[in-house]
């Protein structure tokens, strides 16, 4: 019972960083920008969600992802685009916006945790004989699978994604051919910054949204990005698994060494398989 019970919440943690890592991987994969304002967008999802609750839980989730997408376009073209070509200009830049995020988070909604409250229907908890999984937890698992889905089917089915795929294998490329990768990068942009606001307004009634969030959940976004692949969706979805199942019981099983295990695939994945799991090797 404990092993399953371990994996099912180990499944709902992977939910929640496959929401936010899908969107940084395709940021990243299609500019080649280490957005590290991206864990900032997730916990500003989460607090604008809890200031929007009174509307209802789902138009508060629709509004983090609205308010983080409008944000996410502004950074783009005010910020990253500015800064093209210069990868540790964008690199600092963004994070030294995800410190001003987090202290104007600090201003607005103070230092103390705030819990959201999940609707009345998915409260409580679904019975399969002797176990019992709680409702939301289920949901997120299944919010994460449709979300991989209908992403998978943009990408792979969709002239849009034709694109995107065609600027992430070669960028110079793909302008030569006409596609006009400066607009596909403002909206893979703000539809990243759009999953990380949903992925924490989602996630705020497990975790609670507070000061740090951020912090907490941006390394492993990349844990999970470096060990799928930069730019691959079904990358992604593999490596939330795999670090949601090892962060989960390495919490539970070896707390004193749950960073040493975390971290331990990254480095035998790197040393493999540079490029990630999935990862496709640059041009």
């Amino acid at each position: 019972m404990f092993w399953i019970t371990g994996l099912f919440n180990s499944l709902a943690f992977a939910a929640v960083l496959f929401l936010l890592a899908a969107g940084f991987s395709l940021i990243f994969g299609l500019m080649r920008v280490a957005n590290l304002t991206h864990g900032a967008f997730f916990m500003l999802g989460g607090y604008l969600a809890t200031s929007a609750i009174g509307a209802g839980f789902w138009v508060a989730v629709l509004a983090a992802g609205v308010g983080c997408a409008l944000l996410g376009g502004l950074v783009q073209h005010l910020l990253v685009q500015r800064l093209a070509g210069r990868e540790l200009a964008q690199v600092l830049g963004t994070l030294g916006l995800s410190f001003i995020v987090a202290d104007q988070c600090l201003l607005i909604w103070s230092g103390d945790p705030i819990p959201l409250a999940a609707p009345g229907f998915l409260q409580g908890a679904a019975r399969l004989g002797v176990f019992a999984f709680p409702l939301y937890r289920l949901f997120l698992i299944v919010v994460a699978a449709l979300i991989a889905i209908s992403l998978w089917l943009v990408v792979e089915r969709t002239t849009l994604g034709a694109k995107i795929r065609a600027a992430v294998d070669d960028r110079e490329m793909a302008r030569a051919t006409g596609i006009p990768v400066s607009r596909l990068f403002t909206v893979v942009f703000c539809l990243g910054s759009a999953l990380a606001g949903i992925g924490g307004a989602l996630a705020a009634p497990i975790l609670s949204v507070y000061p740090g969030l951020d912090t907490e959940m941006l390394p492993l976004a990349l844990l999970v990005v470096i060990l799928g692949g930069i730019g691959s969706l079904a990358g992604a979805l593999i490596g939330s698994v795999l670090i949601g199942i090892i962060y989960i019981f390495g919490q539970i099983l070896l707390p004193d060494l749950s960073y040493v295990i975390l971290f331990l695939p990254m480095v035998v994945v790197l040393a493999v398989r540079p490029e990630g799991l999935l990862g496709r090797q640059a041009a």
